[in-house]
């Protein structure tokens, strides 16, 4: 009963997302309003920061009074990508196949030129606390799930282009970002290259897109890399497993989606790199997952942003939750089965009657903006892996 649910949900999310060809509004595509744009608030630091918050926190949508275009984001294709190959992996049908490859060569076109390597980066301009990234710098977390698409295309569909433009990507990290810390056991890479920040989930998606390229073209190099990358995070677990969001004082706090960035990369460097196998990473990676496991998850499945409050309830920690549990079945055997808990719930409460999730469920509201790459790219991700996973688990029992 539960699976047929879901496939219902995936059947119309995945409508939905192509009768809008993949584009969307973002959190934070406040910046692209050409309403702020023609004022000399564009120039400002507070400004920006203002109108971006102002616009990820409001229950409701101004982005049409603003003039905030829909678009399509690079990080956003990268995931649908991916969710088209879960699916082919499950049907092997031949429209699954084209999708995959329509979605990839749409991933190849939004490129950033200029650079030693592939490299991706947001459909808009980004002000942050700690930097300023104008619209078309390259950033390492949409360059990394592309990668991370490539990757899955080169080894299910047989095409080594896709593992060359991976293999360029690499190219990038190591010649265009900043290594901020690096001995030589460990190294953290920079968010762009523009900044020189501590982001741990990034860093590590870096190495991560390392260690999936390496294992699959034999560059022990690229390995060693990955594994130094992973040592500097996991070196800096806290004393009750989690990780903050990055090194300075103000990135201390930790949340949902972005430890489950750091676990499910983890998980995949050390199944890729021998060098980064052993108890450097896996004590970590035990005690990271146990306090996620326990701290970020009702029983009923209700995925909690922080760890010490029940609200909000948002989509993206939902999809990158079952995304993550489904990397590390190995480490628990019962992770898929809270995996599909949590796509239920969020299928229950989050989900539109037409067939789009919503961004969160607030303590007195929730926020129905259907924002494209949060909430569709990583629920159509997740209900994709999910039925992949249910598929594999059926055809091993005989059903």
């Amino acid at each position: 009963m539960s699976t047929s649910e879901l496939e219902r949900a995936h059947e119309s999310l995945a409508e939905w997302c192509r009768e809008r060809d993949y584009t969307g509004h973002d959190p934070f595509d406040a910046l692209n309003s050409r309403l702020f744009q023609a004022t000399p608030l564009k120039r400002s630091r507070a400004a920006r920061l203002v109108w971006t918050q102002l616009f990820k926190r409001s229950p409701l949508s101004f982005r049409r009074l603003a003039l905030v275009p829909a678009e399509e984001n690079s990080k956003g294709t990268a995931l649908f990508a991916l969710a088209a190959l879960a699916d082919f992996r499950r049907t092997r049908a031949k429209e699954d196949e084209r999708l995959a490859r329509a979605l990839l060569g749409r991933l190849q076109c939004l490129r950033i030129e200029g650079f030693g390597g592939a490299a991706w980066g947001y459909n808009f301009d980004w002000q942050g606390r700690a930097f300023f990234a104008p619209r078309g710098t390259p950033t390492v977390v949409p360059t990394a799930f592309a990668a991370r698409a490539l990757v899955e295309a080169a080894r299910d569909l047989g095409d080594e282009s896709y593992l060359r433009t991976a293999r360029s990507a690499c190219d990038f990290i190591l010649n265009d970002l900043p290594r901020s810390e690096e001995t030589e056991r460990e190294v953290c890479w920079s968010y762009s290259p523009v900044d020189r920040t501590r982001v741990f989930n990034a860093s590590l998606l870096a190495a991560e897109t390392l260690a999936s390229v390496g294992a699959l073209t034999n560059e022990g190099e690229l390995c060693q890399w990955a594994a130094r990358g992973a040592r500097y995070v996991a070196n800096r677990q806290r004393a009750d497993g989690s990780w903050a969001y990055g090194a300075a004082d103000f990135q201390s706090w930790a949340d949902n989606f972005h430890t489950a960035f750091v676990l499910t990369s983890l998980a995949r460097i050390r199944s890729a790199c021998p060098a980064a196998s052993g108890d450097e990473l896996d004590g970590p990676l035990r005690r990271g997952y146990e306090f996620w496991r326990t701290a970020f998850f009702r029983d009923d499945g209700w995925p909690k942003y922080f760890h010490d409050r029940l609200y909000p309830a948002d989509a993206h920690s939902a999809g990158a939750a079952v995304v993550a549990l489904l990397e590390l079945r190995e480490l628990d055997p019962k992770a898929p089965e809270l995996a599909q808990k949590i796509a239920l719930w969020a299928t229950r409460n989050l989900r539109d009657p037409r067939g789009f999730f919503y961004y969160q469920r607030r303590r007195l509201y929730t926020v129905r903006t259907p924002y494209m790459r949060w909430s569709q790219g990583w629920m159509l991700y997740a209900l994709a892996r999910l039925l992949e996973e249910s598929g594999q688990q059926a055809a091993g029992s005989g059903q």
